[in-house]
């Protein structure tokens, strides 16, 4: 789905206010659901990364960049995922080669290039299915609001640009829950760009002053001066279409067209038809997570911007992780 204007920070209005009742009740019956669910303890420690409105803050870098530090200091991580999107049940562990984005998702697509990745609706069937297959850590992408599986570390990320919208939870707002409930199960946050929402002010006023929060960014990698002043044409069906074309921008790409999707949208033949001529001897980017839901038919005339996160300070975010590993050590 794509966001309504009314949700930003900036134009909250009439709607919202009407619409704030409704917003009670959901984030009521949010409250509700988890107190009557016994959160289930894995037997391996599982680390959560969520966040609190609807569309995209970029938890998928951010799950990656943990994969790769967990990996390197040797230990066997897997991946959970819901499968947004997906028409798969799981648990069922992604075969990059055979599953498609209908079947599993894009997000677990990409992830199952890094790690073992394991799709289910149900999350503690799909983490029950990595432990058995040997995950000394489970890396949860999403899940924050699910109650089922009990997290040793629930990491929430927040775009700096965007916040927390207007602050509202649905349908109101982009909140899944209200911003004091989701702070009070977090470990820390993990701020991705300027604070130009003011994140930053914003938990401190609610009280959360010791609650951590991680600033990092991300940028796009790979031979990027190849592209400064470089004409292109860009698509993006995404939580926020406009970051992935503001990034193009900042790295000196000239933006002779650009194509906005809603998120997780299943492109057909006929609007990658019409990109492409849009695109007569110009070369045509998008990211990596819709470049998956493409047709393999098109996906060698479409190039990828990949993308990375960078931390401001590296020692954070292992602060964080280093006691989950000890744990291993301990136990082994």
């Amino acid at each position: 789905m794509r966001a309504p204007d009314f949700w930003d920070r900036k134009t909250d209005g009439i709607l919202p206010t009407i619409l704030r009742p409704l917003g009670c009740v959901v984030a009521s019956i949010a409250n509700m659901r988890r107190k009557a669910v016994a959160p289930w303890r894995a037997p391996v420690p599982v680390i959560c990364i969520g966040n609190l409105v609807v569309g995209g803050a970029g938890k998928t870098p951010v799950v990656l960049d943990i994969i790769a530090r967990l990996k390197a200091l040797g230990v066997d991580v897997h991946v959970v995922s819901r499968g947004y999107g997906g028409s798969e049940l799981g648990p069922v562990q992604v075969d990059v080669q055979n599953h498609t984005s209908i079947q599993v998702g894009d997000e677990p697509l990409l992830l199952a290039e890094a790690a073992p990745t394991w799709v289910a609706k149900d999350r503690r069937q799909g983490t029950e299915a990595a432990v058995q297959a040997g995950a000394q850590i489970i890396v949860m992408d999403d899940g924050f609001q699910n109650p089922s599986v009990e997290k040793d570390l629930s990491l929430l990320v927040v775009d700096g640009s965007y916040g927390f919208g207007n602050a509202r939870v649905m349908p109101a707002g982009p909140l899944h829950e209200s911003i004091a409930t989701g702070l009070a199960r977090a470990d820390a946050v993990v701020l991705l760009g300027a604070d130009e929402a003011d994140v930053w002010g914003r938990v401190q006023r609610l009280g959360f002053k010791k609650l951590d929060v991680i600033r990092g960014k991300l940028e796009a990698v790979g031979n990027v001066q190849d592209l400064r002043g470089e004409k292109v044409v860009a698509f993006a069906g995404i939580g926020r279409p406009e970051k992935f074309f503001k990034t193009l921008e900042e790295i000196g790409c000239k933006l002779v067209g650009c194509h906005s999707f809603d998120d997780h949208h299943p492109y057909t033949d006929a609007e990658l038809l019409t990109i492409l001529a849009d695109a007569i001897d110009t070369p045509v980017f998008t990211t990596a997570k819709d470049h998956v839901r493409l047709s393999p038919k098109y996906r060698k005339r479409i190039h990828v911007l990949e993308i990375a996160l960078v931390w401001k300070a590296d020692d954070q975010i292992n602060a964080l992780l280093t006691p989950l590993i000890q744990g291993l050590k301990t136990d082994g």
